[in-house]
């Protein structure tokens, strides 16, 4: 599981004389062992800190809490990979989590011979309290290397590109109930339940969701939580759907109209729909970021309406939004394996909003939409 990756993560680390390493983000930790630790309810309460992934020389150990190993699947089967667990929840003794994940880290970290070569570890991510169980272990220095797979974690594998085609086709689940679920009368609340009742009947399991059901009357109407704003007739709603199944993260955007749309409705559909196909088809190996960003941009101010004030898009994976972001900064060059989701819109505030999202593989071969949810207002 996820061996492709860990030899990526091993070729660099060695070609930058890195020979031990510990990594304490758990997006970089999900991206090289396909751990994915259960996130529906926040931090598991008996946790004694994040998981952690001890690197030695080519050989990764994953440290986690017991009640969570099943979450790493076949993972200890790996040749190049093993689970160590800690002891969490128990009524034999108090609950010291944080101290026996140090000891757990000590114990991992003795079993290495330090001599020579340097270590590297994620500090972002790392809860201070570890930094002298390092020390102990011989790591009284070391590199930050943090964000050092940010560019690597862009290109997407064939098993990451399985898991991100489960969850387009989940937010598609979820946009059937949308659109079944929109209607005068119908707060935001109860259109994000139908959808999301939808979605974990489908997955057969939890599934955490996010981001955005937002009715068009609200004078912050670009996106927000589901609340209790009532969808009077023709009034539109944005629908922007994210899934974590697997670790790996979708996206999606749709926007509905309750009852028949009008006429300025349609024709702004209509404006950010073709601004959709004409990013998409930016979408290949060799274009730069943000001149992907600044046409899209172009084409919605030269359709005459205000220019959205985020985003064009962004990459996915094991976080919802990551590089490469489409944005004006941005001198990214894109790449054969990415995956960009791309979100023009336009929003008049108070009164109605549209944006229309979907996901593109860059391919040798031109761009490859991975998401097929019906994006018709009505």
């Amino acid at each position: 599981m996820h061996t492709e990756q860990r030899r990526r993560a091993h070729e660099l680390l060695r070609s930058r004389g890195i020979s031990h390493a510990l990594f304490a983000d758990v997006h970089t930790i999900t991206w090289l062992t396909g751990y994915a630790p259960p996130i529906q309810l926040g931090e598991n309460l008996f946790a004694g800190g994040p998981p952690l992934l001890w690197y030695d020389d080519g050989h990764f150990v994953l440290l986690v809490l017991d009640a969570l190993a099943t979450a790493a699947g076949d993972l200890a089967a790996d040749a190049d990979c093993e689970v160590e667990t800690y002891a969490g929840y128990t009524v034999e003794q108090p609950i010291e989590s944080a101290k026996r994940l140090a000891e757990a880290l000590g114990r991992v970290a003795g079993r290495s011979s330090l001599q020579g070569g340097r270590a590297g570890v994620e500090t972002a991510r790392l809860p201070m309290s570890l930094t002298p169980v390092l020390a102990r272990a011989g790591l009284g220095e070391w590199t930050e290397i943090d964000g050092w797979f940010t560019q690597t974690r862009m290109v997407k594998t064939d098993e990451e590109l399985a898991k991100l085609r489960a969850n387009f086709a989940l937010v598609e689940t979820g946009h059937m109930a949308a659109r079944a679920s929109v209607r005068a009368g119908q707060r935001e609340i109860d259109v994000w339940t139908d959808i999301h009742a939808a979605i974990e009947r489908e997955a057969g399991r939890r599934v955490p969701l996010g981001n955005d059901c937002t009715v068009g009357t609200r004078e912050g109407n670009i996106g927000g939580w589901p609340g209790t704003a009532a969808l009077g007739p023709h009034d539109s709603i944005i629908v922007d759907l994210s899934t974590v199944l697997h670790g790996y993260w979708s996206d999606s955007c749709v926007t509905y109209v309750a009852g028949e749309a009008t006429s300025e409705q349609a024709e702004i559909h209509r404006v950010v729909s073709d601004a959709l196909e004409f990013a998409i088809g930016l979408l290949r190996p060799g274009a730069m970021a943000k001149r992907v960003d600044e046409q899209v941009r172009t084409f919605i101010a030269e359709a005459g309406y205000p220019v959205y004030p985020h985003h064009t898009g962004h990459g996915v994976g094991v976080s919802g939004h990551e590089e490469p972001r489409i944005v004006p900064y941005n001198e990214q060059v894109l790449e054969p394996g990415m995956v960009i989701m791309l979100e023009p819109g336009i929003y008049l505030p108070g009164k109605t909003g549209v944006r229309l999202e979907d996901a593109v593989l860059v391919t040798e071969d031109g761009p490859e939409v991975l998401t097929h949810y019906d994006k018709a207002l009505g």
